[in-house]
C-alpha cells in the first residue's frame, strides 16, 4: 500500500503556508502522481500496489479541539476527497481521526465520490478517544451514520499497550478493524507533544506485540509504523508477519 504525503495536505493547514486554493489542489495531485509512478515501476502481477490518498484532522492529531458536525466535514474534506477522485488514487485512508462526526463526514464524501475509504482513529493510553468516547462506540456509531461504508477500519498513532485491552474486551465491532500502525513510544500524546528527544522505544519489543495481535485478530491485514518508528520497526512488524504467514 502506498500512502500519499497528503495527511496535511486539506485547506486550512495549507493556508498557514500560504498555499491558494490552486497550489494546494496542485500539490495533493503531485502526491499521488509520484505514487502512481513508483506504482508503474514496481508493482507486479504477483505485487500488486494500492494508491491509498491519505487525509488527516482538521485540527490537532491528537486534540480534537471544537468538533465539526458531520455535515461541516463532508464539507470540508470534499476538497481533497474530490481531487482523489479525479486522479490515479484506488482509496482514501483518513488517519489520526480524535472524534466521530469528523470521521462520519469523511465517509459521507467519500461516499458521495465513489471513492472506498478507510477509517484510522487514534487512541490515548486507556483505549478511548481523545473525545474520552470508546473506540467500539465510534466505529459501531460510524458504521451506524453510513450504512457500513467503510471499506475496514484502523488504530494509528498509539502504542499497542494502550489499545490492547480494549480490543480484548470488544464484541463485534473488533471484527471491522483491518489495519494498524503503532507508536514506537508507549508515552501518551501529551508527553509526545511535550518531549524535546524522540522516544523510538524497543523495535523488538514492539515486533513482539505484533505477533501477539496478529496472532489474536486475524482479520488485520495492514500494518505498519507511525510516530517514532523507522526501518528497525518496520523490519520487526515485517518477521511478525511472516511468522504468522508461515505458521
Amino acid at each position: 500500500m502506498l500512502e500519499s504525503v497528503t495527511w496535511r495536505a486539506s485547506p486550512d493547514w495549507g493556508a498557514k503556508l500560504g498555499y491558494s486554493s490552486s497550489a494546494l489542489a496542485a500539490a495533493n495531485r503531485e502526491a499521488i502522481d509520484l505514487l502512481a509512478e513508483l506504482r508503474a515501476a514496481h508493482a507486479t502481477p504477483t505485487l500488486p500496489m494500492v494508491i491509498s490518498a491519505n487525509l488527516g484532522p482538521r485540527g490537532d492529531g491528537y486534540d480534537p479541539g471544537a468538533l465539526m458536525t458531520a455535515d461541516e466535514a463532508e464539507a470540508y474534506h470534499g476538497f481533497q476527497i474530490g481531487l482523489f477522485r479525479d486522479s490515479d488514487a484506488d482509496m482514501v485512508s483518513a488517519f489520526t481521526m480524535t472524534n466521530e462526526p469528523e470521521a462520519t463526514g469523511i465517509v459521507r464524501a467519500a461516499r458521495a465520490a465513489g471513492m472506498p475509504v478507510v477509517i484510522s482513529f487514534t487512541v490515548e493510553t486507556d483505549g478511548r478517544l481523545p473525545t474520552g468516547q470508546p473506540l467500539g462506540d465510534a466505529i459501531t456509531a460510524v458504521d451506524a451514520a453510513t450504512d457500513r461504508y467503510p471499506a475496514y477500519f484502523m488504530i494509528n498513532c498509539a502504542h499497542p499497550t494502550h489499545f490492547s485491552c480494549t480490543l480484548a474486551a470488544g464484541n463485534g465491532w473488533v471484527d471491522r478493524i483491518g489495519g494498524l500502525r503503532a507508536n514506537a513510544s508507549r508515552c501518551s500524546h501529551a508527553e509526545l507533544d511535550a518531549a524535546t528527544e524522540l522516544d523510538d522505544g524497543d523495535p523488538a519489543e514492539l515486533g513482539a506485540e505484533y505477533r501477539c495481535l496478529l496472532r489474536q485478530y486475524p482479520r488485520l491485514r495492514v500494518v505498519g509504523g507511525c510516530c517514532g518508528t523507522d526501518h528497525r520497526h518496520v523490519a520487526a512488524i515485517g518477521r511478525a508477519v511472516s511468522m504468522r504467514a508461515a505458521a
